[in-house]
């Protein structure tokens, strides 16, 4: 990768290695407006229009800039039912990335787990991942099945740093496999980039000693390789057994140990649908009925043909060292901000986005009243700022109708790759910094209508008090005029 250093020593930045050719205009809503909209959706972020967001930090899922020769590559679309050439570039491309044969499409990564589930999962089986992500767990508890999550102890601690603390935790598994017998176990989950625990990701030689594990225990292992990306810059810089290493050379290391890959194009390609890779011909065909009859034909499998031709340029571009870097060092940027201003951060920094430990950031707020599902309301207050809640709000109750609480509360702020300047992510800083010296007006939240499934997704909740018109109110004695 290429360096660039700044004459004086205290402007260090990460440098833009792309150009701005194409642009939206934002719009930022005044702060009663913003208290009034946040209102109408519910307190949830997901419910609030795009058209009252000033910087989405929602997701990196479908948000992504495209290259030029992604959307250039767009334009050559072969719209044919059946024998469509954009689908044999597609498969060449994947072959080149993954050294794989075999593909099945889907229109994204959720739907890839579904067919996993239904071709996989049944009564009682247990799957033992790093860690779960809602939908992953969602689909396998819909089959009967249960989740393990075996990821190591460090990996729960914002604190701790260490480079993998996504990795699995070796002995857990082997235990777990002695204990529940390979039987039931269908498949291991390997999630390169951990969502849900801060984007943080594993080590090749704890990705291939899992996939060993397997291969000696007769069960598959799947590797979820959505957030792959960021990992894949993680492995050439943390590693040391990497350095020396090309990012084509890691990735046809851990793809060439893997059983199956699946993913959502949405993170992975930086365009929109999904895929299952693998060259075990005979898994292939156990999954591939799935595709008519849930997505589509084989040949684009509920994707958009346009789509198509940008995901295969933009795997080739996931190759790249100097596209792949973007997201992690302006992520490590903004976790660096404000880790000094003493904003308790999730370290060290990982992929997708920055993570505030909301539970250390709002200590008054107990769990029951979502303390991460709070701060990205008052976030969205104070700068107009979508976040995503990564915390209770985002699991599912247990089965006797209990709260599951979350292992961390966490608001995620997300980056997507070459979408936000520099100074818009000094400006989430700076209003990140004002809630933080303002935390104490933030109160917690409760249900108005909960899902039964997913429901972060589409529930809505309520304040317990005024507090977020009296965090108005101070942002305006603190702001004057000011959006």
């Amino acid at each position: 990768m290429s360096v660039v250093k700044f004459y004086k020593e205290d402007q260090q930045v990460p440098l833009e290695m792309h150009k701005v050719r194409v642009v939206q205009k934002l719009f930022l809503p005044t702060v009663e407006e913003r208290v009034k909209c946040l209102k109408e959706a519910g307190n949830n972020t997901f419910l609030l229009q795009n058209k009252d967001v000033f910087m989405d930090m929602l997701t990196d899922s479908g948000v992504n800039a495209m290259s030029d020769n992604q959307v250039a590559a767009s334009m050559q679309a072969d719209d044919s039912y059946a024998g469509s050439e954009t689908c044999n570039r597609l498969m060449k491309a994947l072959e080149t990335v993954f050294g794989t044969k075999y593909f099945l499409p889907a229109h994204q990564g959720r739907a890839c787990e579904n067919i996993l589930a239904e071709t996989f999962v049944k009564q009682g089986d247990v799957i033992p991942m790093n860690f779960h992500f809602t939908t992953t767990k969602a689909h396998i508890t819909r089959m009967g099945g249960r989740v393990e999550e075996l990821v190591t102890k460090e990996g729960l601690d914002p604190h701790y740093i260490h480079p993998f603390k996504g990795n699995f935790d070796i002995p857990r598994l082997k235990k777990l496999i002695e204990e529940v017998g390979a039987d039931h176990i269908p498949f291991v989950r390997i999630e390169a980039g951990t969502n849900l625990i801060g984007g943080q990701p594993l080590s090749m030689e704890n990705m291939l000693e899992v996939a060993q594990i397997c291969r000696e225990n007769g069960i598959l292992s799947v590797l979820d390789a959505s957030l792959l990306q960021d990992n894949l810059y993680f492995i050439k810089t943390r590693e040391e057994a990497a350095k020396d290493m090309t990012i084509a050379e890691i990735m046809r290391k851990i793809a060439d140990a893997m059983d199956l890959i699946y993913f959502s194009s949405r993170k992975l390609g930086f365009s929109r649908g999904g895929a299952i890779v693998s060259n075990n011909n005979d898994l292939i065909m156990r999954m591939k009925e799935y595709i008519p009859l849930y997505e589509g034909f084989l040949t684009y499998g509920g994707m958009e043909v346009r789509s198509m031709e940008a995901m295969a340029v933009g795997l080739l571009e996931t190759l790249d060292e100097e596209i792949i870097n973007q997201g992690p060092l302006f992520i490590e940027y903004l976790v660096k901000e404000l880790d000094e201003y003493g904003v308790p951060m999730v370290k060290p920094a990982g992929g997708l986005g920055a993570h505030i430990n909301a539970s250390e950031f709002l200590p008054h707020i107990p769990h029951e009243q979502y303390p991460a599902g709070a701060l990205a309301t008052a976030l969205y207050i104070a700068g107009g700022i979508r976040g995503m809640e990564r915390g209770s709000i985002s699991e599912q109750r247990n089965p006797d109708g209990s709260e599951h609480y979350a292992e961390l509360e966490l608001l995620r702020l997300a980056c997507p790759r070459r979408v936000f300047t520099l100074s818009q992510i000094k400006y989430c800083a700076d209003r990140v910094k004002w809630l933080y010296d303002n935390r104490e007006l933030i109160g917690g939240l409760k249900w108005e209508e909960e899902p039964k499934v997913l429901r972060f997704f589409f529930g809505r909740l309520q304040p317990l008090s005024d507090w977020q018109d009296r965090l108005a109110a101070k942002f305006r004695e603190d702001f004057g005029d000011s959006l």
